[in-house]
């Protein structure tokens, strides 16, 4: 007889795996090293795990996400944005890592996240990639605002730094580019986005590494997973503003920068922006929406596999 499905929140630090199952005992911990997590993997395979939550903590979740999912157990990697909204929510507004293990375990069982794929490896190597090429660029930004305003005597340090952050940033460039073309998929990928006007390098391979579900989901599941989808904020007879939020920043950044040339060159979005434009529309809600719009053609492109000069010829 099958035992019931139990759920199970895991709260992550950096040495410690803090792990609860809805209705039973105790919170146990297991070391967050490789032989800690191969416990708590052999522990879980023999139940009847229905989900099994954690929260994305900037890398510390990986090693044991990817090896209870290469064991084929249904992990979910949640936003602790949801989850702490969720705890607060249910009235939990203590905070210890015992009580966020159980609040997960909890947030599983009520909310019942769905269950994604993960990254692969070469998919996280790109993320890593694309994450230290953003670092990069923000470093060259802050020392090129230093450069017009440091005194004489420190201005040859930071040109110097400035040439090194450009070397780096093209060595960056490179890098990415060599991941790309080593995959026959990825680089199938990027010649399919990059046929859109308005599409270059960096926002292909953010669509590449960071939106696995792109041509996986329909255009509203999308549009709300990115966090260009307006919601409404209405309240009896007050109509507010829809706003949009949420969603993967990141991928934001470099759509934004993808609708903003394509706004001007891809003559299908300069047709929608001058449209909204005459129609009144303040300039960044008419470039949000070029921004949905964007990306619902993308996720279209990458539904079908057609690219972008066949559906628009």
């Amino acid at each position: 007889m099958k035992s019931a499905p139990v759920f199970v929140g895991i709260d992550v630090a950096k040495d410690q795996l803090e792990v609860a199952l809805s209705g039973e005992g105790p919170v146990r911990s297991f070391p967050n090293d490789d032989q800690g997590i191969h416990n708590l993997v052999v522990e879980l395979s023999g139940r009847n795990c229905d989900r099994i939550v954690l929260e994305a903590t900037g890398g510390f979740e990986t090693p044991v996400a990817s090896a209870l999912a290469a064991r084929g157990l249904p992990i979910v990697v949640a936003n602790p944005r949801q989850t702490r909204d969720f705890a607060r929510a249910t009235g939990q507004l203590a905070k210890t890592d015992h009580i966020d293990a159980r609040g997960l375990a909890l947030f599983a069982e009520r909310i019942l996240p769905e269950i994604r794929p993960l990254p692969t490896e070469e998919a996280r190597l790109l993320d890593a990639l694309l994450t230290r090429r953003r670092q990069l660029v923000d470093m060259l930004t802050a020392e090129k605002n230093r450069h017009g305003f440091a005194p004489l005597p420190l201005k040859k340090g930071i040109i110097k730094h400035i040439h090194w952050l450009q070397r780096e940033i093209d060595k960056a460039n490179k890098d990415l580019t060599d991941a790309i073309q080593a995959s026959p998929v990825w680089r199938a990928r990027e010649e399919l986005y990059c046929s859109v006007p308005g599409v270059g390098p960096v926002l292909s391979c953010t669509l590449i590494a960071e939106v696995p579900e792109l041509g996986r989901l329909n255009r509203k599941q999308i549009a709300a997973l990115i966090g260009v989808a307006p919601f409404p904020r209405d309240s009896g007879r007050m109509h507010g503003k829809r706003m949009v939020f949420g969603g993967r920043s990141t991928v934001r950044q470099a759509l934004y920068m993808g609708a903003l040339v394509g706004s001007r060159r891809n003559p299908r979005l300069r047709a929608f922006y001058d449209r909204l434009i005459a129609a009144g529309k303040p300039k960044k809600v008419a470039l949000t929406a070029c921004m949905r719009k964007l990306l619902v053609t993308l996720n279209a492109m990458a539904r079908t596999g057609s690219p972008w000069e066949a559906q628009h010829a």
